[in-house]
């Protein structure tokens, strides 16, 4: 149940069901937004503040550090105090963020203002969703589930097009978009959208298990970076080490919480732990194409901020058209076969990705590997979301849904810390086409790997059927990258 303040069964078609999609669809937009455009500013911010390729990693994954780190107590904390209250809390903390971000003179200020936009995401990303599922009901809120992810689509299509024509004119221009939107959102949730909490939210928040789970993903990343970087050393190695004790401590506090942020039961079960498996392989993957293949094609290829930014238009095009028949594929024969030929397909994509390089044709050689690229994602992602939905139980649906996204998101954030150093670029390399292309050859052939690894995953230890759905059990969910039917990015109470 939820407890609502203000009217909580809107119909859709009426004035107050648009306030309430337009205040949801343009939050969790401005966080899609900046998770895929500050890719295609970075050849510019290196430029602009002489940062080396690790400083680029860190623009990225400042961002994604803080945002995996706390999107789970993000949820919590808006289901006991109130989800709009924290949703504007964390759109407000996000516009202060990018300001930071668009005036920040040197990289460790830029870098600085990603963790706190993450900070911000965390905040606002979980209560979109549950702002409408606390505010329809019955049919229309299907119908509202539907049309924010449309819309969140269509944001998460255009936004890299965007974000390469606001580059063209300045990077800065990519953070400071956020505030006039910001500023509507805010306005209009303040006038428009009902306050609602849940009542049978666990009466205190996880902070051990939190602070542990923030505290060993800062360590991993770090020391995976500059030793992907700079080879072996002792500081990196002993902070290696602590980053895995602070993880063994995590799980240990979850088993004994009253009220973890990971349920334990959840891992119980075989299902639901390969199909997370799957998703750490594949989102690893896709963090490692979406930090590379811009740069590619500007540093290497020669293209513009715009066209680099449209290069994946066609993924999300695909998945926006085909993502729901491949979820209705898969529940009528099963996700074992979809999970397995789709990652096989997306690599194909990924090995074809090679062949760009300095004379390299958008339509000759980036369309068809994007489309094959796009193609298997389309197979995989939405099979893989209803496959952890339907392994955890009734009451632990949105704890599952957080967890998966908590797993894509952290699986992103550290092939990014460890897949370039590995594939040789690291220092100026970026700013060598020769060199960068070599390494942007070497990092697809690993990507590639790891989808094959998640369909062999997928082969051997994916096995039940996916039940047809029952009511309002399983939430519409997005591709962090894409927009499109992924592991959600909100651990609603989706309860009535």
């Amino acid at each position: 149940m939820t407890e609502s303040v203000g009217p909580a069964d809107l119909r859709m078609g009426t004035p107050a069901a648009r306030w309430v999609l337009l205040t949801t669809v343009l939050g969790s937009g401005v966080v899609m937004l900046d998770g895929t455009v500050v890719n295609v500013a970075l050849e510019r911010i290196g430029a602009d503040l002489g940062a080396s390729f690790s400083g680029l990693q860190w623009t990225v994954n400042a961002y994604t550090l803080t945002l995996a780190s706390l999107i789970l107590l993000g949820g919590s904390l808006g289901d006991r105090f109130g989800r709009r209250r924290v949703f504007v809390i964390g759109v407000v903390w996000f516009a202060v963020a990018s300001l930071l971000c668009g005036s920040a003179p040197t990289l460790p200020l830029l870098v600085a203002g990603r963790a706190l936009q993450g900070v911000g995401g965390a905040l606002l990303t979980p209560g979109s969703l549950a702002l409408i599922s606390a505010s329809f009901r019955g049919p229309d809120r299907a119908a509202a589930i539907g049309a924010w992810s449309g819309l969140g689509g269509i944001a998460g299509a255009v936004g890299p097009f965007v974000g390469g024509w606001l580059v063209e004119w300045t990077w800065r221009a990519v953070f400071l978009i956020n505030l006039p939107l910001a500023a509507l959102v805010v306005v209009v949730a303040l006038r428009h959208v009902p306050e609602s909490r849940n009542p049978e939210a666990a009466p205190g928040l996880d902070v051990p298990g939190t602070v542990l789970a923030a505290a060993a993903l800062a360590a991993l990343t770090w020391s995976l970076t500059v030793l992907g970087a700079d080879g072996a050393a002792p500081v990196p190695l002993a902070v290696l080490a602590a980053g895995l004790i602070a993880l063994a401590a995590f799980v240990a506090v979850e088993h004994r919480s009253p009220h973890p942020l990971v349920p334990p039961q959840l891992f119980a079960d075989r299902q639901f732990t390969a199909a997370n498996g799957a998703t750490l392989l594949v989102y690893g993957a896709l963090g490692v194409v979406f930090l590379l293949l811009v740069l590619q094609l500007q540093v290497v290829a020669g293209f513009s901020p715009t066209v680099a930014g449209a290069a994946l238009l066609p993924v999300t095009a695909i998945m926006l058209v085909f993502s729901a028949r491949a979820g209705a594929l898969a529940e009528r024969i099963g996700p074992r076969l979809p999970m397995t030929l789709g990652p096989l397909t997306g690599a194909a994509g990924l090995l074809l990705l090679r062949r760009v390089g300095p004379d390299a044709s958008w339509f000759a050689d980036v369309l068809p590997a994007v489309l094959v690229f796009g193609a298997g994602l389309t197979l995989t992602v939405a099979p893989l979301t209803a496959t952890v939905l339907a392994a955890a139980p009734d009451r632990f649906v949105g704890a599952a849904s957080g967890v998966n996204n908590a797993v894509a998101r952290a699986a992103g954030l550290l092939s990014v810390a460890v897949v370039p150093g590995l594939a040789g670029i690291s220092g100026t390399v970026y700013t060598d086409p020769v060199a960068f292309g070599a390494g942007f050859r070497t990092a697809m052939l690993i990507a590639a790997g790891l989808l094959a690894v998640a369909s062999v995953v997928s082969y051997l230890l994916i096995r039940r059927p996916i039940p047809a759905p029952v009511g309002e059990r399983v939430p519409v969910q997005r591709c962090h990258h894409c927009g499109i039917a992924a592991p959600q990015a909100h651990p609603a109470d989706t309860r009535s």
